[in-house]
């Protein structure tokens, strides 16, 4: 069971932004080599999208979608996940079950602090700022191509689905740190919705096999936080033929996930029985 916590919210936010503020000061100290992590970061990034531009100039659309509309899809999808792997970087099951295996995890418990915050706050991975960069750059090339026309409506709903999609992606990272109190080691099916599912919807849904859209509509409801919403905003026909109130779903599904995840992650502290390593 988690200890009783000894801090309010501001403090706790206060630690936060001193642990981030040591993190950056720790970069800086080889200026050289971080921007160099940093451009090589956000090479390695522009790659993949430079791989779907030859696909559309070769080929004109992707399921009737043109450059700039999977620019936008693309671009909302990463930069929110490259946001929320640069600030939860503690609940990454690759990093977390370290802890576990090491039997690290027992000093979380020992201290006046939430278990949970302690592992929020343990990791800040910088060098994700270049690909954020080249997210974000992909996001001004679909607003030059596509100029859309932004209603209240819409500038109102895009941050709200961009939240979203932070919120299931963080979830799915704790899922998968959670899993690992059971297995001690990482397993591997976590990263096929974690990054596999960051891949699948940068494109348009509508080019899967149908079992592939139920699974990413009933199971995982990846559908409901970039594709449908994206269609209100680019004003695009539904091909699956939904009811246009599933596109203004997105926080009901990536808060669900992330809800959900934070009671399993509960359970699974609870149960937590130490390595001894």
């Amino acid at each position: 069971m988690e200890p009783r916590t000894v801090t309010g919210l501001a403090e706790h936010l206060s630690l936060y932004w001193r642990l981030i503020g040591i993190k950056f000061r720790a970069g800086m100290q080889y200026r050289w080599s971080f921007f160099m992590d940093l451009l090589s970061t956000g090479l390695l990034s522009a790659s993949d999208f430079l791989a779907i531009a030859i696909l559309l100039a070769r080929f004109g659309t992707i399921g009737g979608w043109q450059l700039g509309e999977v620019a936008f899809l693309y671009g909302t999808v990463i930069t929110a996940f490259t946001l929320h792997d640069m600030i939860n970087g503690g609940f990454d099951p690759d990093q977390f079950s370290l802890h576990i295996q090491h039997g690290t995890f027992d000093q979380f418990l020992l201290r006046p602090l939430s278990v949970t915050f302690q592992v929020f706050a343990s990791e800040f991975v910088l060098r994700r700022v270049g690909r954020m960069l080249q997210s974000l750059a992909v996001l001004a090339l679909a607003a030059i191509l596509l100029r859309p026309n932004w209603t209240l409506g819409k500038t109102l709903y895009y941050p709200i689905v961009f939240l979203s999609q932070y919120a299931f992606f963080f979830g799915l990272y704790i899922i998968g740190a959670a899993i690992t109190f059971w297995t001690v080691k990482q397993i591997e099916a976590v990263n096929i919705f974690t990054y596999g599912g960051t891949e699948l919807m940068s494109y348009p849904m509508s080019i899967y096999a149908e079992w592939l859209q139920r699974f990413f509509t009933f199971i995982v409801p990846a559908i409901f936080l970039n594709y449908l919403p994206a269609l209100y905003f680019l004003d695009k026909p539904d091909p699956l033929g939904l009811p246009a109130f599933t596109h203004f779903l997105a926080p009901v599904a990536g808060f669900a996930v992330l809800f959900a995840a934070l009671a399993f992650w509960r359970v699974g502290v609870r149960h937590y029985t130490s390595t001894g390593s």
